[in-house]
């Protein structure tokens, strides 16, 4: 699972914005990918900590695997995501 943890007013979020619908696109079936607007879920933005957005968890079986803060081009959030395939 890959959760992306933004918010309306980040100009990072929206730039990575396609990059994640991209991923969930070409991942369908293989990993769950999400979005997370950290002002409309703040009891899930409580539970994993999250201070800065973007930040992206990878997720595997319940437990964050690796976590990236910031934005960063689709091959650094790919090579994260093929890892906990």
């Amino acid at each position: 699972m890959v959760l992306d943890f933004w918010a309306t007013w980040c100009g990072p979020c929206k730039k990575i914005a396609p990059i994640i619908e991209a991923l969930a696109n070409d991942y369908e079936g293989q990993a769950v990918i999400g979005k997370v607007d950290i002002e409309e879920s703040e009891e899930l933005t409580d539970k994993f900590g999250i201070r800065n957005v973007p930040t992206i968890l990878f997720i595997k079986d319940g437990e964050v695997i690796d976590k990236h803060v910031g934005a960063a081009p689709r091959a650094t959030l790919e090579e994260k995501l093929k890892a906990i395939l």
